[in-house]
């Protein structure tokens, strides 16, 4: 993996230099929240303020699954940026469609971050939050019945109550982001944030960063550009209503390996 930006001494020799896979503590260290988050409000962010940054992968022709799912674009050096991501969050995000989809499971602690997520107060590994009106959920899966810590469910006041009971029993915590049926994507990172959960990391789906999207609460985007063609018909990695006024982002970091760029970009007044 070498850097291709920012451009510094060792952009092309030492540390950063091509054909070497960095540490899990490199890449802790090129993607850290913001040292704000920590800080004394006076010095940047204010005491609780969230940053929620998205983790996704496209094609070339800007597809962001195959068959449905991420994992065919994606290669190894993807994976490690994408356990890093997590190793650094207080919480992971996910739509209940991706849940399904990617089979997803509870966070794990891991040895190469333990010191760090200590150092920052956090716990031994991310709660994982699941995005759900209909609480359409399978509360039997390990994602709820095998947490490290207990999984959180975001969803609306009007969701059925048998199933926001069924939830509970299971072990969830659920949360109220949405006065219907539906979860206010802005309500949902205060809601998080309130519970201490600053440092949040969406993994998607499209439909899910979409909403986050238009809801102009997206602060940072991790995309991985896969060296793919896949054409069909599959998802971009944003979907549903478009904004507005398009929102610009600028560029704050580009890293590559092996023809897929890892690109990190940030909204212009984060």
């Amino acid at each position: 993996m070498r850097s291709l930006f920012p451009v510094t001494d060792l952009t092309t020799t030492g540390p950063a230099a091509p054909d070497r896979e960095w540490s899990l503590d490199e890449l802790a260290e090129a993607y850290a929240y913001p040292a704000e988050l920590t800080a004394a409000p006076s010095v940047g962010l204010a005491a609780g303020t969230p940053w929620l940054r998205a983790n996704m992968v496209s094609t070339l022709d800007g597809a962001a699954q195959h068959d449905g799912r991420s994992q065919p674009i994606s290669c190894a050096a993807d994976m490690r940026i994408f356990g890093t991501l997590r190793g650094l969050a207080d919480v992971v995000i996910a739509g209940a469609e991706t849940v399904r989809l990617e089979g997803y499971r509870p966070a794990r602690a891991r040895e190469a971050f333990a010191a760090r997520r200590a150092a920052a107060g956090q716990g031994p590994a991310p709660a994982v939050a699941v995005v759900t009106g209909s609480m359409d959920l399978d509360f039997s899966l390990p994602l709820f019945t095998e947490p490290l810590v207990p999984t959180l469910v975001l969803t609306g006041a009007g969701a059925p109550a048998d199933r926001i009971a069924a939830a509970r029993k299971a072990g969830a915590e659920v949360v109220i982001a949405g006065d219907g049926a539906r979860v206010d994507p802005a309500r949902a990172v205060r809601e998080l944030a309130g519970r201490g959960l600053t440092r949040q990391l969406t993994e998607g789906g499209p439909r899910l960063l979409g909403q986050f999207v238009a809801a102009g609460v997206l602060d940072e985007l991790c995309l991985t550009i896969s060296p793919m063609l896949t054409a069909g018909d599959a998802q971009r990695i944003a979907g549903g209503p478009g904004v507005t006024v398009p929102e610009r982002f600028f560029l704050a970091s580009l890293l590559e390996e092996a023809g897929f760029l890892f690109t990190r970009y940030r909204r212009t007044d984060s």
